[in-house]
């Protein structure tokens, strides 16, 4: 059975588990999109940007926290600014809730010319990296078959 046409009637879960589930059915585009419409997270602009266009997945992926670009934070630089007290609390109670990070759900990355920047997730990577962690899950889109070729090929992802 397609993975959008199971039954939906149980509240999803949103986890690197779930995710990696989904990408093995052909649903991760749909995991993604249920992901940015549900729950605390919910990501209604970024949900409609994606749909604007067709996108090209690569399968969660675990990534180094050094090679993913913040595109939110304190920092003046960032595309999204917050002020800092703000950035901290969420970083805060965000860490406190770290345990597996199976039990995380993977950042959404964007694939810009070799860049990988964060498009949702940007308080969890800042608590993993308080939180000592080195590395993350990630699911990454492109915007093209040959940025798809390419990404997959420079992260080491599997062909679909």
């Amino acid at each position: 059975m397609p993975y959008e046409d199971r039954a939906l009637d149980r509240p999803e879960q949103f986890d690197v588990r779930t995710c990696r589930a989904a990408a093995k059915a052909g649903g991760l585009a749909h995991w993604v999109d249920r992901y940015l419409r549900a729950g605390a997270w919910a990501n209604a602009g970024l949900r409609e940007g994606l749909r604007r266009q067709q996108r090209f997945w690569l399968e969660p992926l675990l990534l180094p926290l050094h090679r993913l670009e913040r595109c939110c934070g304190p920092e003046p630089e960032m595309e999204f600014v917050m002020p800092p007290d703000s950035w901290q609390r969420r970083i805060s109670d965000i860490r406190r809730r770290l345990a597996d990070p199976l039990d995380v759900p993977p950042l959404i990355v964007e694939w810009r010319a070799g860049v990988l920047s964060i498009r949702d997730g940007n308080h969890r990577h800042g608590a993993m990296a308080a939180a000592g962690w080195d590395a993350c899950w990630v699911i990454v889109w492109c915007n093209s078959p040959r940025d798809h070729d390419d990404a997959r090929a420079l992260l080491g992802a599997q062909a679909p």
